[in-house]
């Protein structure tokens, strides 16, 4: 559907890449041909179109967004010191965590490099900038709630928002910026962006208790940090005793064995079904948002996104 707007895109990206470093070039070319669903892009490309007519700003833009989230991962997982990312061993993994963040700042200053003199180029960097404040902000809020086990619904929410929707809602809405929308229209898009994102993020967390098909990750990580999600504060809300549950959670670092119980617990105590429930609420929130635009072949397909998050499995 996207066509030459998606060709000139990749294009936008390799060229942001492009460095005469035969190391970096080589690192480089790695990711890219490991790049994942590249939702946020593709999310960015469309909302352009089903808000008026795709400009170069908008791919700028679709370039920066996917920039800027990779440059985030290759950092998150030297931070989460994670083996695998989308199959594959992470860059941390292969060639150690000062790569990596060397190569994740490189990607983050070519995001920003892309953004510079683009017609909405001050409102790009803000939103840009809260987004990286919020990757930091919902990190550093994680790492505090797993060393007390009293994450709360609305704390986790406010976590999945900060690490992940923060950056859908922002590509969304700089879309919409770059093709001169309505305020209305702008508004809609960041918020269609930031319900998808939640849905996304739930969707993941539901997989750290998947017990199907292959995803492309391990799971039960989430349990092993000691962070406590969806599926897991929907299996409380269900049990007698919640504070025994928080303490199984704190008790893991010398207890591993707590997570296979905890698995358990959750699939026992209708812990996937709740978060499936929340999941299809954020949903509904990222359909209800694309209703004030007008009908078009790319909000269908935004729809289309946006429901996935219920069926997917990677």
């Amino acid at each position: 559907m996207l066509g030459a707007d998606w060709t000139s895109y990749e294009g936008c990206v390799r060229a942001a890449l492009a460095t005469d470093i035969k190391l970096l070039d080589s690192i480089n070319g790695s990711v890219l041909s490991n790049a994942g669903k590249q939702l946020r892009p593709i999310m960015s490309l469309l909302m352009s179109r089903a808000c008026g007519t795709v400009t170069g700003d908008s791919i700028d833009y679709a370039a920066a967004s996917e920039l800027l989230h990779n440059a985030t991962l290759m950092h998150d997982d030297v931070a989460d010191q994670s083996s695998v990312r989308r199959g594959k061993p992470t860059l941390s993994a292969s060639m150690g965590a000062t790569v990596a963040v060397l190569v994740g700042d490189f990607w983050l200053s070519r995001a920003v490099g892309v953004v510079m003199g683009t017609a909405h180029q001050a409102e790009a960097v803000k939103l840009y900038a809260r987004t990286l404040s919020d990757l930091a902000s919902g990190e550093m809020l994680q790492l505090q709630k797993a060393q007390t086990a009293d994450t709360t619904e609305e704390d986790y929410i406010r976590i999945i928002y900060c690490k992940t929707a923060s950056l859908f809602e922002s590509a969304c809405r700089v879309a919409a910026l770059s093709v001169d929308a309505p305020e209305a229209l702008c508004e809609a898009a960041g918020k269609y962006g930031a319900a998808t994102g939640i849905a996304f993020q739930i969707r993941d967390d539901i997989f750290d208790y998947w017990d199907g098909p292959e995803i492309g990750k391990p799971v039960g990580i989430d349990l092993k940090e000691k962070k406590i999600t969806l599926p897991l504060l929907g299996a409380m809300k269900n049990c007698g005793d919640e504070a025994a549950v928080r303490k199984m959670v704190l008790e893991i670092p010398g207890e591993p064995a707590n997570c296979g119980r905890l698995q358990k617990f959750v699939r026992e105590n209708g812990g996937l079904e709740y978060a499936s429930r929340r999941l299809d609420d954020y949903i509904n929130e990222a359909l209800e948002a694309l209703e004030v635009l007008a009908p078009s072949p790319e909000r269908e397909a935004l729809a289309a996104l946006a429901r996935y998050n219920a069926v997917r499995t990677q």
